[in-house]
């Protein structure tokens, strides 16, 4: 699945949901596995740990390096998205022959504005998502449309409106399936989906 499998780097606060949401469903409608570090949960092995074995089985990555503001409570600023995009970027550089061949989307909300705060990275290519779902899925779409030519992608109306459909009828899921609507990023997000496009 390396070929298919798409690394989600953002952050999981509860501000951020609905572009994360956004984000794990652009992914799975246009044909490749989302994975990201919620998905395991294993007390035996450290969260770096987690992260690193889940870059290395995966060809693509998302890097939304938006949140990056000063914390309320310890006033400092959020580093997890930054670190995560160069553990992603040294796998690419250093890594054997499969895992030279990753391709990532770095995000922001506003264009230029990584250069402030980590300005090595001005050699990648950074999309600007403005903190709209519909934008991130258009720039998601877009890039995994160019990374595969060779595959026919949804439109990007077409994937909001799918979105949109999903998150009107998730409620309405999770009670049907006795689930709490976070139980799980994979059970609770997507499973809809996948009834989304029939």
């Amino acid at each position: 699945m390396y070929d298919k499998n798409v690394f989600i780097n953002c952050p999981f606060d509860e501000g951020y949901r609905e572009v994360f949401d956004a984000l794990v469903f652009v992914v799975t409608d246009c044909g490749f596995e989302a994975r990201c570090a919620k998905e395991a949960i294993d007390s035996g092995e450290g969260r770096i740990g987690r992260i690193n074995k889940i870059i290395q089985e995966c060809k693509f990555g998302i890097h939304d390096i938006s949140r990056t503001e000063l914390d309320m409570v310890n006033g400092l600023p959020r580093f997890n998205m930054p670190l995560e995009l160069g553990l992603f970027l040294g796998a690419k550089e250093f890594g054997a022959k499969k895992q030279r061949q990753k391709c990532c989307l770095v995000l922001d909300s506003e264009l230029y504005r990584y250069q402030k705060f980590i300005s090595d990275i001005s050699g990648q290519d950074i999309s600007v998502h403005n903190g709209k779902f519909d934008s991130a899925i258009g720039r998601v779409r877009d890039w995994l449309s160019n990374s595969m030519v060779d595959v026919m992608m949804p439109t990007e109306t077409a994937i909001v409106e799918r979105y949109k459909e999903f998150r009107a009828s998730l409620p309405l899921y999770c009670a049907t399936f006795k689930m709490r609507e976070r139980t799980s990023y994979r059970d609770v997000v997507k499973a809809p989906m996948k009834t989304g496009k029939e």
